[in-house]
C-alpha cells in the first residue's frame, strides 16, 4: 500500500455492520411495522439489505418490497417503525467479536475515535450507551447531526472538524457501499470489514483500500502501512 503524506491520527468508524450487528433491531421493527399495516414479515436478509442509507430510506424500500408504498402513508409508516424501534433498538442485535479490544487497542495507541453513521441521533445515542461503546469514542456525528448523509463525505469531514484532525490525517472503517463512496469523496483511505452489510458480491467487490477481519487487526494495519486512498 501507499503511503500518506500525513501520519494517521483519527479513526471515523461505522457503527451498524461495523460496530454492532444491529440488524435483528432494525428487521425486528420493519416486521413490527408491517404487522401494524397488516403485511406478512419480509426476509431477514431483504431487510438487512436495506441497512445504511438512513431510516427514511429503509422504511421506504419495505414498503416498497411489501407491494404498500401505494396505499400506506411514508410518515405514517415512519411513525410506526420508530415506536417499534424504541422497543428493539439495542436489545436484539450485538457488538461484533472483537470490537471492544479493537477500540481500545487504538485508544492506547493514541488516535482519535469517532462514529459516523447514518442512523438518527435518538437512536444511535442510547444505542452507544447500551452497548458499551459510548465510553471508547469521542465524538457521534449521527445521520440527523447535519444536513447531509453517507454517501455525502461531509460528515466524515464535520468528525474531523470535531476531533480538530486534518481529514487527510483521517480513515474509515465501515462495511458497506455507502462507507466506500463516502471515504472517496472525502479522499482518505477506506477499510472495510468482512462481516456486516455490504450487499451483493460482499466487502470484496467494493474496492477498500483494505479489508479486516476484525476491528482488533486494524491497529498493525494502521501502524506500518499508513493506509491510502486508492487513486
Amino acid at each position: 500500500m501507499a503511503t500518506v503524506s500525513m501520519p494517521c491520527a483519527a479513526v471515523l468508524i461505522d457503527l451498524d455492520g461495523t460496530l454492532v450487528d444491529s440488524a435483528p433491531d432494525i428487521v425486528g421493527a420493519a416486521s413490527r411495522m408491517l404487522a401494524d399495516l397488516g403485511s406478512p414479515p419480509l426476509p431477514f436478509a431483504t431487510v438487512a439489505g436495506f441497512i445504511g442509507r438512513g431510516v427514511p430510506n429503509l422504511v421506504r424500500r419495505v414498503l416498497e418490497t411489501a407491494h404498500l408504498a401505494k396505499r400506506v402513508d411514508a410518515a405514517d409508516a415512519m411513525a410506526l417503525f420508530h415506536r417499534h424501534y424504541a422497543d428493539t433498538n439495542g436489545r436484539l442485535g450485538t457488538v461484533f467479536p472483537g470490537v471492544e479490544a479493537g477500540l481500545d487497542a487504538l485508544r492506547r495507541d493514541g488516535y482519535r475515535l469517532a462514529c459516523v453513521t447514518n442512523k438518527p441521533r435518538a437512536l444511535a445515542v442510547p444505542l452507544l450507551a447500551m452497548t458499551g461503546l459510548a465510553a471508547h469514542l469521542e465524538v457521534l456525528v449521527a445521520g440527523d447531526s447535519i444536513a447531509q448523509m453517507k454517501p455525502d463525505p461531509e460528515p466524515l469531514r464535520h468528525a474531523c472538524r470535531l476531533l480538530d484532525v486534518d481529514a487527510a490525517q483521517a480513515v474509515l472503517v465501515g462495511d458497506s457501499p455507502v462507507d466506500v463512496q463516502a471515504a472517496r469523496a472525502a479522499g482518505m483511505p477506506v477499510c472495510l470489514v468482512r462481516y456486516g452489510y455490504a450487499g451483493p458480491g460482499g466487502p470484496a467487490a467494493l474496492g477498500a483500500d483494505a479489508l479486516i477481519d476484525s476491528l482488533e487487526a486494524l491497529p498493525a494495519l494502521l501502524a506500518p502501512a499508513r493506509l491510502a486512498p486508492a487513486a
